[in-house]
Formats: structure tokens, C-alpha cells, sequence
């Protein structure tokens, strides 16, 4: 093992600020990660990064220092391949106020499905952008496999660039579940908002059957620090899209970020720009998650 094979990643801003709003009662962070140390969770061989430590305590008391974050689903990184044991152990402490999203792959049986939605898995993640992350031969494996999920009441997850990705809008709709995408659809802002894949994205959004997470801006900003002025028209194209689905998540503690680690208050101060309406902002942070994992 090197460290040119598994870059360390530098850890979260250890002192978040507080939001500048008044975060709503039952407020979701839909997008954070827990890692485990080894040897307890191994790390996959097939990783592009190696992570922060990132503890259930430390990010518990992130909710805590943002203003009341409530309840939370997990993502199943990367890093762990499809051994979800380390994200499934943090859920099972938390007594229903954390849910989860799971890798799995093409072998996993029905059983060990229905074992995983018992332990508070509401999706599956097809990450196709990071390494390890993508564990189906292709996308028409994972619209063979959504058929499999749907009647658990779970979706699919995808971890994609918009803009690179052929027949975007088509090719989700053909899936038997929702789809929700990471990132506000994971396409640098330089791209420009007319960008073909980004409007198909907004297209899809109108459909009615995809979710943005507007998660990991600093991933796809020009900006060097906060604010991230350059994502505001971003967020608001996808909100007017479709307010009633999107959803927000810290994306704590930001694994494989290059350049200045952002305070995570200050990432949670965006939504007050994206969304002034309180109304809307309460969608966002708490209705619409409701509605997608079933909390």
C-alpha cells in the first residue's frame, strides 16, 4: 500500500459554525459518511482515497453545533466497496433516526436484501465516478437490478457526472425505482448552466421520477472558498425544477476533497441563498427526505 495508490484525505473543519437560519424540527442531513478504523473496517483494495477518521460521536456532535440537525441517512462510500458492516453498525445505535443507502452487487440475494432493509437501508448506490465504487456490469445490469428493489420501497442512487452521461434522461426514466443523484448532478459550474446535459438533467427533475441532492458544492465550484457564488443559479435551476425533489446533505466529512476544506456552517448558509422561502427550505430539509427514504 502507498500513498500514491491511496491518497490520505484531510479531515473536516473541526469547529462548524452555526447556521444562520433556524433549522426546522425534524430536519434530515441526507448525505454523510462514517469510517471506521481498520482493522475492525477494512478499507477495499480497489479505493482511489483513503479517508478521514470520521466517528458517529464527532458527527453527531456536527448536527449538534449546526443549530439541530435531527436525523440522518448514511451513504455507503466507496472506500468499503460493498461491505456496508461499519455505515449499518453506526444506523443500528441510532433507534430509526438514521437510515441508510447500501452497496450491493449483482450476486446479492433477495434474503440478503431484505436483511439489509431491515437494518434501515432505504437505496442502493451506483457509484460510477470513483473507484470501487461501481459494482454491476453496466447500466443495463442496475436497470435489471432496480426491479429487484422495487417492491422494498427503496430507489437507486448514482453517483454520475450529468454531462458526460449518454441518454441521461432516458436511460433513468427506463429504471424501475426513482433515481436520485449526488451532488446537484456532479458537473463543474465552468460547464455553464445551458450545458445540454445539465438542461436533460432539469428535464428529468421536471419527469418527476429523479431527486437532486444538493450536496458537495465545494466538488463542483470554480470558487476557492466559501461562498460558492457560482452555484447559486445551479440550485435555484434544479429547486424551480422540481421543489418537491430535492434534498440536502452535508456530505460530511468531505473525503477526497482537494484544496481548502469549507466549515460546514458555511456550506449549510448556502441553502438560505437557494432557498429564502422558509417554506421551501423546510421541503427540502425534511418533507422531501421524509417522502424519498421513508423515515
Amino acid at each position: 500500500m502507498t500513498e500514491d495508490q491511496y491518497p490520505l484525505c484531510q479531515g473536516p473543519d473541526p469547529a462548524p459554525t452555526k447556521a444562520s437560519f433556524a433549522i426546522p424540527a425534524g430536519a434530515i442531513d441526507s448525505h454523510a459518511h462514517i469510517f471506521g478504523t481498520e482493522p475492525s473496517y477494512a478499507y477495499s483494495p480497489r479505493r482511489g482515497y483513503t479517508p478521514p477518521e470520521a466517528s458517529l460521536e464527532t458527527y453527531l456532535s456536527l448536527h449538534k453545533a449546526l443549530g439541530g440537525i435531527d436525523r440522518a441517512v448514511l451513504t455507503q462510500p466507496s472506500v468499503y466497496g460493498t461491505d456496508n458492516s461499519c455505515m449499518l453498525d453506526a444506523v443500528d445505535k441510532m433507534d430509526g433516526k438514521f437510515l441508510a443507502i447500501a452497496a450491493v452487487d449483482e450476486d446479492v440475494t433477495d434474503k440478503e436484501l431484505e436483511a439489509l432493509h431491515a437494518r434501515g437501508v432505504r437505496g442502493a448506490r451506483v457509484n460510477i465516478v470513483d473507484k470501487g465504487g461501481m459494482p454491476f456490469d453496466g447500466i443495463g445490469a442496475v436497470r435489471k437490478f432496480t426491479e429487484r428493489i422495487k417492491d422494498l420501497g427503496w430507489h437507486l442512487e448514482v453517483l454520475i457526472h450529468v454531462h458526460e452521461f449518454e441518454d441521461l434522461r432516458a436511460t433513468m426514466n427506463s429504471m424501475a425505482v426513482d433515481v436520485s443523484f449526488g451532488h446537484l448532478g456532479y458537473m463543474r459550474t465552468d460547464n455553464g448552466i445551458d450545458h445540454p446535459g445539465f438542461q436533460e438533467f432539469l428535464n428529468l427533475m421536471r419527469d418527476g421520477n429523479c431527486w437532486a441532492k444538493l450536496t458537495g458544492t465545494y466538488r463542483i465550484t470554480t470558487a476557492k472558498q466559501t461562498p460558492y457564488d457560482d452555484i447559486v443559479p445551479y440550485a435555484h435551476a434544479l429547486i424551480d425544477a422540481n421543489e418537491d425533489r430535492c434534498v440536502w446533505g452535508t456530505d460530511w466529512p468531505h473525503p477526497s476533497l482537494k484544496g481548502n476544506m469549507p466549515n460546514d456552517g458555511a456550506l449549510l448558509d448556502h441553502l438560505a441563498d437557494w432557498a429564502p422561502d422558509e417554506a421551501v427550505r423546510k421541503k427540502i430539509l425534511v418533507d422531501n427526505p421524509e417522502a424519498l427514504y421513508g423515515f
